[in-house]
């Protein structure tokens, strides 16, 4: 009888020590939520990139090749791309553009990348911040300003943006071949979906408001059927550019919780002098181990606060929204609307936080997903 007491404290000791050791393992053997999370790379040459890869491998899923360098340099490209999926990471690759003449080789490498690296190879990031870059230049691209100083009104300038991105040669060699297109905004996020685009990565960034960009890109992609993302970029317009470890780990958590399925961490351009890692530190990567963790042991809080409130603002006005007097269309500063929306979305971003999604008036697009819409004209504010 003491023998059989005996046997049984002890397998309930071994129980109580195991069980605890048999559950961490499995919840932190779990994959990730289904996100893609890593690193971008901009520097030039090939042994940096495996540097980088080298440096997060163990806690990302995903490398953006970032770099124009890389991107007309055929061998360098390849040689980066083999080792990020030899790494086991899925990637994605910068082109400014996609040559036919200059760098014919785009075309075959296109051709065949899926074939190369199968489902490593994500699709390509193309151009960039073309919705910002309309709103500080006037011009997504320079061989469009004319046609964007001739534009009759909002209208008008919205289909020229769509129409001049969606038909331009690098986007219809991508169409073409069933490759995903990628880039990062800051402004415009419901138009550069319109004009092509499978997922936009908003920046945080600078002050502005995260809840606000994120309402601005998610809502744009929900409301479109496409995917969305975060890119944690600059801080400072100087050295050192990124924020501290702890912003940026605030940063991607609020990514997180709200859905976003890529969440990556910008890289360019060096600081300080010498260092291998482009701008980041320790304390920068230590941020991303800590979220690594985080998304393995919390699946429960990917997407856990998403849109459930629309703000609903005038159909093709494309204002930027970064603060009162942010230019629209990039034609010119704000009118009339813009302190009456700049109101209200402030007050909506205080009252629903990363509850709200920020969409425009768009017959093509139904609202009833939202339990609450707020119209720009004061409908359903009552």
């Amino acid at each position: 009888m003491t023998k059989r007491i005996y046997a049984v404290l002890i397998i309930m000791l071994l129980a109580a020590i195991l069980t605890p050791l048999i559950y961490w393992q499995h919840s932190f053997a779990e994959k990730p939520a289904p996100l893609f999370f890593g690193v971008s790379f901009g520097g030039q040459k090939v042994n940096e990139a495996k540097l980088l890869i080298d440096k997060t491998k163990r806690y990302t899923n995903f490398f953006l090749v970032n770099s124009w360098d890389l991107s007309t340099n055929e061998t360098a490209l390849n040689e980066v791309c083999d080792y990020a999926a030899k790494a086991d990471l899925d990637f994605m690759v910068y082109f400014s553009w996609i040559s036919r003449t200059v760098y014919p080789w785009h075309q075959t490498w296109l051709d065949t990348a899926k074939q190369r690296w199968q489902e490593k190879f994500l699709g390509i990031y193309l151009f960039d911040e073309p919705g910002g870059r309309q709103i500080d230049t006037g011009s997504w691209n320079e061989e469009q300003g004319d046609s964007f100083q001739n534009a009759s009104g909002y209208g008008d300038a919205a289909n020229i943006f769509v129409d001049s991105i969606s038909s331009i040669n690098s986007t219809l060699d991508l169409k073409r071949r069933g490759i995903p297109m990628f880039t990062s905004d800051y402004a415009l996020y419901w138009f550069d979906y319109l004009a092509g685009y499978d997922t936009v990565f908003a920046e945080l960034a600078w002050n502005h408001s995260r809840p606000q960009q994120i309402g601005l890109c998610r809502g744009a992609a929900h409301q479109q059927g496409r995917n969305w993302g975060a890119i944690i970029t600059w801080t400072h317009d100087h050295p050192p550019y990124p924020a501290g470890g702890p912003e940026i780990l605030d940063d991607m958590l609020m990514a997180y919780e709200a859905g976003a399925k890529y969440v990556i961490v910008f890289n360019y351009p060096v600081y300080p002098e010498g260092n291998p890692y482009g701008i980041l530190g320790e304390e920068h990567f230590e941020a991303m181990k800590q979220f690594w963790i985080h998304i393995q042991r919390h699946p429960q809080d990917y997407g856990k606060t998403l849109g459930k409130v629309a703000f609903v603002l005038p159909k093709d006005y494309g204002w930027g929204m970064r603060w009162p007097d942010d230019r629209v269309w990039g034609l010119g500063s704000a009118d009339g609307l813009s302190a009456l929306i700049w109101d209200k979305v402030n007050l909506l971003v205080g009252r629903y936080g990363l509850q709200l999604d920020i969409v425009y008036d768009d017959p093509r697009f139904s609202l009833s997903k939202y339990s609450e819409v707020y119209y720009w004209d004061s409908r359903g504010w009552d």
